[in-house]
């Protein structure tokens, strides 16, 4: 049975019997996998908070013959958005995830799109403003994805906003100034664009949408 170390960036995790758990987590050089992390339920010993979504680590897998599920050995956490100091970018944290895992197909190696998101986390770390940063996320995302449309319909300082977000890094978000009504017109945008080309609502979506009224 074949044995592979990498980097990778967990998703999301499910119940599997009475102390188990399905991870879903995306490679760095393998795409996203499913795995079992075996009495994840009862113990948190052995993981710990290595499971949360968005966190970046070391993961060790084994793949099973004739099975799609790989049996995780360890994750080793390099970096997690749980270390945030603004309690409102955890809000973000599974929505974040969310798309990257509607958009990561199985087993197909996605070098940027993991980069993308191991990159928000180190922004989210860094206390980089959230919402610029999630407007940030899924402009990239969508490009990444070949979805993106020209934002003929944006006002100018939208305009500028992904300008700069085509050239600069998220950490650099930092330093780039936008009102929140370009924030809130930007969000709109990017949700129809999202909603359309995944012919569905995310669930985390609307979660936000809650949080903020």
């Amino acid at each position: 049975m074949p044995l592979h170390t990498t980097d990778a960036l967990i998703l999301r995790t499910y119940k599997l019997g009475e102390s188990d758990r399905i991870v879903v987590f995306l490679t760095r050089d393998r795409g996203k996998r499913r795995g079992v992390a075996k009495n994840a339920r009862q113990s948190r010993r052995r993981f710990g908070g290595a499971l949360e979504p968005m966190t970046c680590g070391r993961v060790q897998y084994v793949e099973r013959e004739r099975r799609d599920l790989v049996l995780l050995e360890y994750v080793e956490v390099q970096r997690s958005p749980l270390s945030a100091a603004d309690g409102d970018a955890l809000g973000y944290v599974s929505y974040f995830a969310e798309l990257i895992d509607e958009w990561a197909p199985e087993a197909d190696p996605n070098e940027s799109l993991f980069r993308l998101g191991s990159s928000v986390v180190d922004a989210i770390c860094a206390g980089v403003p959230i919402e610029p940063l999630a407007r940030y996320f899924e402009f990239w995302l969508l490009r990444l994805q070949g979805v993106y449309e020209p934002a003929q319909g944006v006002s100018a300082e939208a305009r500028a906003f992904l300008a700069s977000a085509r050239i600069c890094s998220p950490l650099a978000l930092a330093r780039v100034r936008v009102s929140p009504q370009t924030i809130n017109e930007l969000d709109i945008a990017h949700r129809e664009l999202i909603e359309m080309h995944l012919e569905k609502k995310l669930r985390s979506a609307r979660v936000l949408r809650e949080m903020r009224r």
